[in-house]
């Protein structure tokens, strides 16, 4: 798909790669814009304006979403390790002689 046409009518050789990135991009083939080198592409310079800008928004739209990604990952991984370590300490054996560890509540409460 490297030579596909750019929907703006653009032909400049220069921008070949932003041509067939905006292609797939115009028949909402986000795959193929990916494997074409949407996340680090440059707009076409001699491609209108408008071309240009649906180009650049898919691109930043794309880079927010897999950052997003990473976050949910993240943020998975950070309460499975919270769920894991609050889970051992439930787990603790009691001390020996059967008490509890905590000291007992004054008379009062």
């Amino acid at each position: 798909m490297a030579d596909a046409p750019c929907p703006c009518g653009c032909a400049a050789p220069a921008g070949a790669r932003a041509h067939a990135v905006s292609a797939a991009l115009a028949i909402d083939d986000l795959d193929v814009a990916i494997e074409q080198g949407l996340a680090d592409i440059e707009a076409c310079p001699a491609c209108t304006p408008g071309c240009r800008r649906r180009l650049l928004g898919a691109k930043a739209g794309r880079l927010a979403a897999w950052a997003a990604r990473e976050r949910h990952r993240a943020r998975e991984a950070r309460l499975r390790r919270l769920a894991a370590a609050r889970a051992a300490r439930r787990a603790m054996p009691a001390s020996p002689g059967g008490e509890s560890k905590r000291a007992p509540l004054p008379g009062a409460a």
